[in-house]
């Protein structure tokens, strides 16, 4: 057994580990930022969608007047432009093919039916209400059980059955499952929402005359991606399409696919060679955009007396929409599903079936934390019923399951590669956070306004930095592999980095300049990251699943060190040391120890002008040169180098994979304390703690940002963002006076504690943290509502946990209370 060692490291001003202000925030905060919406070019026009109204139904007829010719246009019209088709090798898998536009039938209401344009989006608007459309109604399946149960009328009529794919696992299940002397059953389920970022969907697109290329502006996470699926499905060659990814205003999933309505603006582009422009209103978003979450659990689990599980049973079914998306596929959500079910915990036998089902809803898209806030969610209520079930408490139970630190690195029973931390610890330390003995006295005692008192635990795990093994098990279309990084040092000494992931809020011009600083003691201000270029930037599948530091952040750390041998074999030949190995270097110069050959001649016998910069000697006893010393030598003054210079010069490009591409795994243990008002629902939460483990911080202010604004996410799926659909499909919150968020009120001052083991497998140590904040929220909030309504003996199991669903349920528990103590039954 292996326990990782936590060596204490020295953090330079500017490098790994320090917390650097973001570059980006400049920027942004005064207001000039680069994004879609704030971009003009001559002849622009906009472009808006009728959508249908009918979330099931046959398309019969569609008419557009004359006075609408040319500027309004349906399916038909668009023969060039293919169906978007995520395909997947799982087994199971049905494929669903996703017109740019509906011409057959409709499945969702806000599916785009037909497109116009006009000089400005309102006369563009008006124009789609020229369209005249005739619909047969079709019979409409809102949730996956009747999805499942219908025999004919199949949303995709193609299909044996309303099912895009099933997953199973099992493990050492039955042998294992036959030695428990506790049974625990428990049901839980997520409601539908959506992702709302700053920014909706934007898509701007024209032709280059000059490049003979189709040149589209899109608010994306994968310019790469999106550039591969927009020439295969408008059949042109990927070097004619350049995507360019300016400022996005926010992504969480949403923009990591292909939309339909990008592959339609950019078939304006091709077809009209002029520019064309569609930003996503937020009625849409909330009707027909980013839609997700929607989990149901039943899980079984058999443990021993003391809480210990010997064995998991789960049967997971995700409301999957109408389509899969491309080119992650529902198989994405599923796989996650499956996989991670088991999350920081260490039983051995396990069985797991996972249905995602096509409805009459938008299709299901990743969102921050693929699957991994539902599997957290389920499988920490099921440690609190174990819990209640053998009479010990919550967390009790779950040192009794956790990984422990002599296991690392630890392989689980769905095969994923723990690489290393101690989980015990970092819930242990959470709970010394919020003060557990005070809570619990605080709690037995009562408050004086009568709410109840309750606290919340969970700890899970982020695999993050997926790599090639895993998405190729997941069916998906196209699987990342390397990530490349381009790193140039320029003529007076500063560096350009390329990298092909993208920000849409990361802070990555912050991050990667901290990672090439930390290698080759650059100053900060003088390293400029380009990216979210396809024409500019090397290949990358785009920034997701948590893996833009580790793998694009692998890469350029790679590449740097790859440099450093070209630039040392010059500053040896400038300092006249016959053994460029024995140089030293540290920030960003290369030191010869000892006096120069000559004091008043450091360059032995060269004129000044012939220096690489032209200036003077070196100190009295150790002579040096700089960075930009050499570049001068390379660039501007080559005669001055070595004859056997390495041609390839200072630059250098260089492609990435983790050691061991399953992921890596951040951990982390969460606690909130809450007070519930039990007469009129509401929940305050007093205080909210997070240990996370992250493995090597970059930026620990960023890593903090990134779990608080996840956290802020987490806590609207637990208590207030719901997508609620009526029986005939139609979406019931289409505005943000239906939809609730949580803001500033509603999110609790965090606290944070950081524990830092390096990962054995990635550069410099460094774990995703990207969407670990939204993963355990609502585990944490409910366990601590429930844990503080105990007494009333009412336990939520549904997200969103709102007063009218907390009241209604302390109502029933009190009849059935009632009901037991007068002897009578109730239905």
């Amino acid at each position: 057994m292996k326990v990782l060692e936590h060596p204490a490291r020295t953090v330079k001003p500017q490098g790994i580990g320090a917390r650097v202000l973001r570059k980006e925030d400049q920027r942004h905060l005064q207001g000039k930022g680069n994004f879609i919406g704030n971009m003009t070019m001559p002849e622009l026009n906009e472009v808006a969608f009728l959508r249908s109204p009918l979330a099931h139904a046959r398309i019969t007829d569609m008419r557009v007047p004359k006075e609408a010719l040319g500027r309004v246009f349906l399916r038909s019209d668009m023969p060039d432009a293919l169906d978007i088709v995520a395909d997947s090798t799982l087994p199971s898998y049905q494929v669903s093919a996703m017109p740019p536009l509906a011409h057959d039938k409709v499945r969702y209401v806000g599916e785009l039916v037909a497109m116009a344009f006009a000089p400005t989006r309102a006369e563009a608007e008006d124009l789609t209400e020229l369209v005249e459309v005739d619909y047969d109604d079709l019979p409409v399946y809102v949730d996956s059980e009747s999805a499942m149960r219908a025999t004919g009328d199949l949303i995709h009529d193609e299909w044996k059955d309303n099912v895009f794919v099933t997953l199973k696992a099992d493990t050492n299940f039955e042998e294992l499952a036959a030695q428990a002397e506790v049974v625990v059953n428990k049901k839980v389920s997520l409601g539908r929402q959506c992702m709302l970022p700053m920014e909706g969907m934007a898509v701007l697109a024209y032709w280059d005359h000059q490049a003979d290329q189709l040149v589209v502006y899109a608010g994306t996470q994968v310019p790469h991606l999106v550039r591969t699926g927009l020439a295969e499905f408008l059949e042109l060659p990927q070097e004619q399409v350049r995507v360019i990814s300016p400022d996005v205003g926010g992504g969480f999933g949403y923009k990591c696919i292909l939309q339909r309505e990008e592959l339609c603006v950019a078939w304006l582009a091709k077809t009209f060679k002029k520019p064309f422009r569609y930003m996503e209103d937020r009625r849409e978003h909330l009707i027909a955009g980013a839609v997700t979450r929607e989990h149901e659990y039943e899980i079984t689990a058999y443990a021993n007396k003391r809480g210990k599980v010997l064995a998991l049973e789960a049967t997971i079914t995700i409301n999957g929409g109408a389509y899969s998306v491309w080119p992650f596929t529902t198989g994405l959500e599923a796989g996650q599903a499956v996989g991670n079910l088991p999350g920081p915990y260490a039983f051995r036998g396990y069985r797991c079936t996972t249905r995602a089902v096509a409805t009459n809803k938008p299709p299901f898209m990743p969102y921050r934390g693929v699957a991994r806030t539902g599997v957290c969610f389920a499988i920490e209520l099921t440690m609190n019923a174990i819990a209640r079930e053998v009479g010990r408490e919550d967390w009790e139970v779950r040192f009794e399951n956790l990984v422990t630190p002599e296991q690392m690195p630890y392989i689980n029973v769905t095969n994923k590669h723990l690489d290393g931390g101690d989980y015990p610890a970092s819930l242990r330390r959470a709970l010394e956070m919020v003060d557990l003995e005070g809570v619990l006295a605080r709690q037995k005692k009562g408050a004086s306004d009568g709410r109840l008192i309750g606290v919340g635990v969970g700890t899970y795990t982020e695999q993050s930095a997926h790599g090639t093994s895993v998405f190729a098990s997941w069916g998906t279309p196209l699987i990342p592999g390397f990530d490349q990084a381009f790193v140039r040092v320029t003529p007076d000494g500063g560096l350009e980095v390329r990298a092909g992931i993208h920000s849409h809020g990361q802070g990555m011009e912050t991050s990667f300049a901290q990672i090439a600083n930390d290698i080759l003691g650059i100053d900060f201000s003088r390293i400029k990251l380009v990216h979210g270029d396809t024409d500019r930037t090397p290949y990358s599948s785009g920034t997701y699943a948590s893996r833009s530091l580790v793998m694009s952040g692998g890469a350029v750390a790679s590449a740097c060190k790859q440099l450093l041998p070209r630039m040392r074999k010059i500053a040896a030949h400038l300092l006249k040391s016959g053994d460029a190995a024995a140089l030293e270097f540290r920030d960003g110069k290369f030191f010869v120890a000892g006096p120069s050959q000559d004091e008043n001649d450091p360059l032995g016998g060269q004129q000044a002008g012939d220096s690489p910069r032209g200036v003077g000697a070196f100190p009295a006893g150790e002579a040096s040169v700089s960075i930009a010393d050499v570049a001068q030598a390379w660039y501007l003054k080559p005669h001055l180098l070595p004859a056997d210079v390495d041609t390839g010069g200072l630059e250098i490009s260089v492609g990435y994979k983790t050691k061991v591409d399953t992921g890596a795994f951040t951990y982390c243990s969460q606690a909130a304390v809450v007070a519930v008002d039990p007469q009129t629902g509401q929940i305050e939460i007093l205080d909210y703690v997070v240990v996370e483990d992250c493995g090597i911080m970059v930026n620990p202010m960023i890593v903090e940002g990134q779990c608080i604004g996840g956290i802020a996410q987490g806590i609207g799926t637990a208590f207030y963002e719901e997508t609620p659909y009526d029986e005939f499909g139609q979406p019931l919150a289409s505005t943000l006076a239906d939809y609730v968020m949580p803001g500033a009120t509603e999110v609790p001052n965090i606290r944070f504690d950081h524990f830092e083991t390096p990962s054995p497998n990635t550069e410099f140590g460094a774990k995703g943290v990207g969407e670990g904040g939204g993963i355990a929220p609502p585990a944490v909030l409910f366990g601590a509502v429930n844990n503080a309504l105990q007494s009333l003996g009412v336990e939520m199991t549904q997200t969103p946990l709102t007063p009218h669903r907390l009241l209604t349920a302390i109502e029933a528990a009190r009849h059935a209370g009632e009901n037991t103590s007068t002897g009578t039954t109730g239905k």
